[in-house]
């Protein structure tokens, strides 16, 4: 389930670890806190960097300061070289690192990813997605969507996504507050909220297809794709949302098979927002990948369907049919950094 995470999570522009292999070891895997596969493996990952915020945390429980400037000089001489010369490191870590998860968790809310399990053990400091378990992508509009069966409060809905990271990053704060300066780290995480707005704009905007009008017409048609994405409610998935506007082409929308429903007058505003809008990637739209009336999806169903065929059955063909659309859509949508 992981290899395809990755695998659509590129697809869509988020930053996000890669899965390299898949090592089958025959054991049987026992968990006693949650449901265990009946096939067991070794997952290895790709990813920049796998120093996480807990790693910080535990130098913090340990109350060793010395440790923690250690680490902090090792993530800015391997990941963040530019802040060599910063008179206050600390804080100048956190505001980068503040910046890629407000990048990060924008990515998410653009391409309709709840994630499930938003510890700090699960933040990367060079903000990459990673860890995919009980993860979901949205089927429609829903801020109080869960993906983790032992989610019933909440913590981790899809709307709420961006309160876990920021309560996060706090407790990175108040680990760098042993070696550093309380104002200046407060200072940097006040950043989250703007930075975190102006990153949903763009990468609204990206996954629209279209360029840039400046940061507050942006944010305008952020805004109108999110109402109107309101107005389809449970007769629009969220994928196809952006599969049929990409490019601000309103024409191929209207003619699609979802034409009726953009029509109406819950989606006026975004028309009219989007008219503004010139394509980022004019030629983008004669890929045959926009041709198909539907996008590729990576929906709960689809995906036990998947995994149903090799556990069962040991037949890995459906697997590798969507890893190739996956990479289709990949190509078409020109997203992944």
């Amino acid at each position: 389930r992981e290899v395809l995470a990755t695998a659509m999570l590129e697809a869509l522009g988020v930053p996000t670890s890669r899965s390299f292999s898949l090592i089958e070891t025959g054991e049987a895997l026992e968990r006693g806190d949650e449901p265990s596969p009946t096939r067991s493996s070794v997952l290895v990952r790709l990813s920049h960097s796998h120093v996480r915020f807990g790693t910080f945390q535990r130098h913090a429980f340990e109350e060793r300061p010395d440790r923690i400037e250690a680490l902090i000089d090792h993530v800015i001489a391997l990941y963040y070289p530019e802040l060599d010369g910063a008179k206050d490191r600390p804080a100048a870590l956190l505001e980068a690192v503040t910046g890629r998860m407000a990048r990060l968790t924008a990515a998410w809310m653009a391409a309709g990813f709840v994630h499930g399990v938003l510890n700090t053990d699960n933040m990367n400091i060079t903000g990459e997605s990673f860890d995919y378990g009980p993860y979901r992508f949205l089927p429609h509009n829903d801020p109080n969507f869960v993906a983790a069966y032992f989610d019933q409060s909440g913590l981790y809905s899809f709307g709420r996504q961006a309160e876990a990271v920021f309560w996060n990053l706090r407790q990175l704060g108040g680990c760098l507050n042993l070696v550093g300066e309380e104002e200046s780290l407060v200072a940097a995480l006040n950043l989250f909220a703007p930075a975190y707005r102006q990153e949903l704009a763009r990468a609204i905007r990206r996954r629209l297809g279209v360029e840039s009008r400046g940061a507050d017409a942006d944010a305008e048609l952020a805004q109108a794709a999110f109402q109107a994405l309101a107005a389809g409610g449970e007769r629009l998935r969220w994928e196809p949302f952006f599969f049929d506007w990409f490019g601000g082409d309103e024409g191929r929308a209207l003619a699609g098979v979802r034409g009726d429903l953009y029509a109406g007058e819950g989606f006026a505003a975004f028309r009219q927002t989007l008219k503004a809008y010139a394509p980022a990637r004019p030629e983008a739209l004669a890929d045959p990948y926009f041709q198909a009336p539907e996008p590729q999806e990576l929906i709960h169903q689809e995906n036990e369907m998947i995994w149903a065929s090799i556990d069962l059955d040991d037949r890995w063909g459906p697997f590798e049919a969507k890893l190739a659309a996956i990479e289709q859509a990949r190509q078409a949508y020109g997203l992944s950094d």
